[in-house]
């Protein structure tokens, strides 16, 4: 079978692709899934700390939101597009990860990379605990007027 044969609405893989992540963006700003997300990190957020060492209890929390996050992202790629594949948009994503930028992507790496995941608790908690300032760090205002 031709790539065509197999998904007759699309005409290559980088438009495939491309309409893979158009949906992935209508799925993850839905309200279900950031509550659901939202849910899940108030539930184990308490669980990490800063610092280099990982706890084993960290990568049973890592495999609880990847089965969770991905089973909910594929189920309702699935009804929106009855020619998902999740094996090529997993290559395709591959292919593309150095060219790739935003927050989607960072969304996704949080499925594959474990130190992506990490970071993003540890924000959540910061954020949580008040201690997270957005984008006041880094900022200094100066005046233009001498």
């Amino acid at each position: 079978m031709d790539f065509e044969e197999n998904f007759p609405r699309v005409q290559n893989s980088t438009e495939y692709f491309d309409t893979v992540i158009g949906h992935i963006e209508d799925v993850v700003i839905g309200g279900e899934f950031q509550d659901m997300v939202n849910q899940f990190m108030d539930c184990y957020y308490h669980l990490f700390e800063t610092g280099e060492e990982n706890k084993i209890v960290y990568t049973e929390v890592y495999q609880k939101y990847t089965n969770l996050v991905e089973s909910f992202i594929v189920e309702n790629l699935n009804r929106r597009m009855s020619y998902f594949d999740m094996d090529l948009f997993a290559v395709e994503l591959e292919n593309k990860k150095a060219q790739l930028d935003g927050e989607i992507f960072e969304l996704l790496y949080t499925l594959t990379d474990f130190l992506a995941f990490k970071d993003m608790m540890l924000d959540y908690k910061a954020f949580k605990e008040g201690r997270y300032n957005g984008l006041n760090e880094g900022f200094s205002v100066t005046s233009l007027q001498k």
